[in-house]
């Protein structure tokens, strides 16, 4: 059966219940996707409409999330290792973080440099997926022995794991619109993150999936959005920082509507805002009347703390790591209010 298509058998192995209890839901569920095809052997369905079926019906299922903008330096990185962190320490969530970006800052704030290096030179890291897709011949890619356990140097986190990333990647993903498309042209370069992944989140391992894009809407950004359920926008509340939200916003809806899977834009996150700024305020209210996509409640400070919560270095406890200043209290509401966005979007 192709890749792409599953079966009575296979939901129910997805939903982790009997063949009879998904036939029960056809019949009970009118929103249970359409089969593709009647075979004699059975009705055959697309894989990810069941997928986000079944996330709809809260049976358990990784959630994915995209952080994007397509500007540097609006504290991206920092908000998806932080939302990371309170995920696993604060509300006992398995977290999975891919770090896209060929800055690999989230990859250095997580396991530091040392360990970095070891990784890069054994191609432990999403450059060698990616240069494993170009050259199309024996792989030497190994998702088990490239996602890192237990990361991070904070010493009550125990449930984050780190799929790292590489400068190595700037080079690849230049390459990436000339990949070859193997035997029938099956292979795209928009799916090569999810086909390393899927059996990872098919498998239930993690609770939330949290990815940090570059800062563009090439096709490394595009690997990332194929698996993802949500996207966040992280944005300094200036002209600059958010010129660019509308494009993606209107981009990922126009890539969502090709594959044929839903990708929410669950909210617009102010950041390093400050409160003196007549810019800073203004720009706020404008964001607040936006149509496109919801703004935060909270808003994250300019704050010289959290920027030093970047370095790798040894901390107890989350307080420690993210500052005594309120910081903490910050980015564990920034992740109540995630949660409580997605729990609203998953209700039927």
């Amino acid at each position: 059966m192709d890749q792409e298509l599953v079966g009575i058998h296979e939901i129910a192995a997805l939903g982790k219940v009997s063949r009879a209890a998904v036939t029960n839901w056809r019949t009970r569920f009118a929103d249970f996707p359409r089969p593709v095809v009647e075979l004699r052997a059975g009705p055959v369905f697309r894989r990810d409409q069941v997928i986000e079926w079944l996330k709809r019906r809260r049976i358990p299922m990784s959630t994915v999330i995209s952080f994007i903008n397509l500007k540097g330096g609006v504290a991206k990185t920092t908000t998806t290792v932080a939302v990371a962190q309170m995920l696993a320490a604060e509300f006992g969530k398995d977290v999975l973080l891919v770090d896209l970006d060929p800055q690999t800052n989230a990859t250095a704030m997580l396991i530091g440099d040392d360990r970095w290096r070891k990784l890069n030179d054994l191609g432990q890291t999403v450059a060698q997926l990616f240069r494993d897709a170009l050259d199309g011949e024996k792989k030497k890619f190994d998702i088990s022995s490239a996602i890192q356990k237990k990361v991070g140097n904070v010493g009550d986190i125990k449930r984050l794991d780190l799929l790292p990333s590489s400068l190595d990647l700037i080079d690849v993903q230049e390459d990436l619109g000339s990949m070859n498309r193997g035997r029938f042209h099956a292979a795209s370069p928009v799916e090569v993150l999810r086909r390393a992944l899927r059996p990872t989140l098919e498998a239930n391992q993690y609770d939330f999936v949290l990815i940090d894009c570059p800062p563009s809407l090439g096709l490394v950004t595009l690997n990332g959005l194929r698996i993802s359920d949500y996207y966040i926008i992280p944005t300094i509340p200036d002209h600059l920082s958010t010129y660019g939200i509308k494009q993606i916003i209107d981009r990922v809806k126009d890539f969502s509507e090709t594959i044929g899977k839903t990708i929410e834009p669950l909210g617009i996150l102010a950041t390093k805002f400050r409160t003196q700024s007549p810019v800073h305020t203004n720009q706020l209210h404008i964001l607040k009347r936006g149509k496109e996509a919801p703004l935060f409640d909270t808003v994250v400070p300019e704050n010289s703390d959290i920027a030093a919560a970047a370095e790798y270095k040894p901390v107890s406890t989350m307080r420690q790591k993210w500052g005594y200043r309120g910081q903490f209290d910050i980015y564990r509401a920034l992740t109540k209010e995630i949660l409580d966005r997605i729990q609203v979007a998953v209700t039927p």
